[in-house]
């Protein structure tokens, strides 16, 4: 099992009871750091504010918090944004509620806003598989391996792998050799908060795989003296997240004209599988989804796909 992560507060983070909610999230909830990091970025800012007005957290009330999240809307902060410093704020009152160190909660009185739920980018089926397939060869001029020219089959692998699994960039980046079961058909991927789950994985998917792992990925390991890690960049190591971004835009580019994200991918995955006729659970299940809800997005793009076929081919349309 992967261990919780620890994470260590930044230099910045000098406020005591902030420290003690960051060693808390940190131990007891298993965060990202990145969701970490985005607490710490949020409750910092609202300390900074309080203190300003010489107010310490425990004697902030209602009035407190809704004067700080009006500065906010007259900076004209996205909806998005105001919604996550609300859900940090929240939390961090919640734990100096149960760690008794205030009486009251002053977040109670605030209200989300209403965010616009903008559909994911999909791409259709042909322009994956288009995505996907313009990783192709190109021989060095004497047929011995190159790095430069022969770690498309790397790319290759790692495109099919984000389109059959939906995994995100962070689980692809940290998949193991070890975690590719290659008779039973299926990947382990641990997710947000350290949560595990089985992801079938297609032929094509674990063919490319098993062709980069006997060519390419034993020059790049002679780099290392071990790494189970999957996909590895030159100096034989973990990808980047920029890395794998810059890698899935250069070929989208080549073949759409356009560059997508990598997310792209998981959207891709999802709405296909919808599309076939998959059920939402599983699907949820497969995205590593906690909130059905957040896999519900996938039906409206399902519907807007067909309203267009409607659109396209009915004599009424």
């Amino acid at each position: 099992m992967n261990q919780p992560t620890v994470f260590s507060a930044s230099s910045k983070v000098t406020h005591p009871l902030l420290r003690s909610f960051i060693h808390f999230l940190s131990l007891e909830k298993n965060l990202s750091r990145n969701t970490l990091e985005s607490y710490t970025r949020d409750i910092r800012d609202y300390l900074s504010y309080i203190q300003e007005n010489q107010i310490s957290p425990e004697a902030a009330n209602s009035v407190t918090v809704t004067n700080f999240f009006s500065r906010l809307y007259e900076k004209k902060l996205s909806a998005k944004s105001v919604a996550r410093k609300i859900s940090s704020l929240r939390s961090f009152y919640k734990f100096l509620l149960n760690e008794k160190i205030i009486l009251s909660d002053p977040t109670l009185i605030l209200e989300l806003p209403r965010l616009s739920r903008n559909l994911p980018d999909v791409l259709h089926q042909g322009e994956i598989i288009k995505v996907i397939e313009s990783a192709n060869i190109t021989e060095s001029a004497d047929g011995k391996f190159s790095f430069s020219k022969d770690l498309w089959k790397r790319d290759r692998a790692m495109l099919e792998t984000l389109y059959a699994t939906g995994m995100r960039v962070s689980e692809l980046r940290m998949l193991k050799m070890s975690e590719i079961y290659f008779p039973e058909g299926f990947v382990r991927v641990f997710g947000k908060g350290s949560k595990e789950r089985f992801i079938p994985i297609g032929k094509f998917a674990l063919d490319w795989v098993q062709q980069y792992n006997e060519t390419v990925r034993k020059f790049l390991l002679e780099k290392q003296l071990s790494n189970d890690i999957v996909f590895l960049n030159a100096r034989g190591t973990m990808l980047s997240r920029n890395a794998i971004w810059e890698m899935v835009q250069y070929y989208s580019l080549k073949a759409l004209g356009r560059k997508i994200h990598p997310h792209t991918f998981r959207h891709s995955f999802a709405t296909h599988l919808l599309e076939g006729g998959a059920d939402l659970r599983v699907v949820q299940e497969l995205l590593g989804h906690s909130d059905i809800s957040t896999t519900e997005i996938y039906t409206h793009i399902d519907r807007e796909f067909l309203k267009e076929v409607h659109k396209t081919f009915h004599p009424r349309g």
